[in-house]
């Protein structure tokens, strides 16, 4: 389960074994949890206890980080 990166409390995480699915991303702190999909458009696939203001936040850091992230995807699972 690597991580991507840790930001604002948020870590940002692959889980290894799915690299068969479309690119996207997990994101975790205290007992919330979310996945974002990167492909074909970034949208959440689910968030389970994270507030409103939480959720703005993480899809904020997704949408600056986008091309961390897919790099790192790529060199993941490539």
């Amino acid at each position: 389960m690597p991580t991507v990166f840790t930001l604002q409390g948020f870590r940002f995480f692959f889980w290894s074994n799915e690299g068969d699915e479309p690119m996207h991303i997990h994101v975790e702190k205290g007992g919330a949890d979310g996945k974002i999909w990167l492909e074909p458009e970034i949208k959440i696939a689910y968030m389970h206890n994270f507030t409103p203001k939480e959720q703005k936040i993480i899809m904020g850091i997704v949408e600056t980080k986008f091309l961390i992230i897919t790099n790192k995807w790529n060199e993941y699972f490539a």
